[in-house]
């Protein structure tokens, strides 16, 4: 589902002639590819699923905020405003991520159906998070909120 949305947005962009949300959906084709290729050895020839397509995307929405700080520091105001418009079209693709209160919850619920009592059952809580909530939840905010609720 995911893969036909960017692909219908790509040919739309073609024609409103928006070059830079193209070329943002181009670059998320292609990493695309490049997963899709890395999956193939195996056994998954038809592709990542959506979630690991959604966890892609979060990673690269992480790499242009790491940029934006960067070109922010050197003082290229432009560069990171073009990496701001990036974060926007990539996140059009994404669901909505938690507030702070909903992913607290969710985590709550989450560390109390899989019985978690410590900081050791960490891995189990954040692997089902990340396999039930999947581009809703930054990673590292919910492996901090995981960790203060376990420890």
């Amino acid at each position: 589902m995911l893969r036909e949305q960017l692909s219908d947005s790509m040919k739309q962009s073609m024609r409103d002639k928006d070059a830079l949300a193209t070329s943002t959906i181009r670059l998320v084709l292609a990493r695309l590819k490049e997963r899709d290729i890395e999956a193939r050895p195996k056994g998954n020839a038809d592709g990542i699923a959506d979630p690991d397509i959604q966890s892609m995307m979060q990673g690269m929405i992480k790499q242009r905020r790491e940029s934006i700080e960067l070109y922010d520091k050197g003082g290229r105001p432009e560069l990171a405003e073009k990496e701001r418009n990036e974060i926007a079209i990539i996140e059009r693709f994404l669901p909505k991520s938690m507030s702070d209160d909903e992913a607290e919850a969710v985590i709550k619920e989450t560390i109390a159906a899989i019985g978690a009592s410590s900081i050791k059952d960490m891995g189990k809580v954040m692997a089902a998070l990340r396999e039930k909530y999947a581009g809703q939840l930054d990673p590292s905010k919910s492996s901090a909120m995981v960790k203060k609720l376990l420890g």
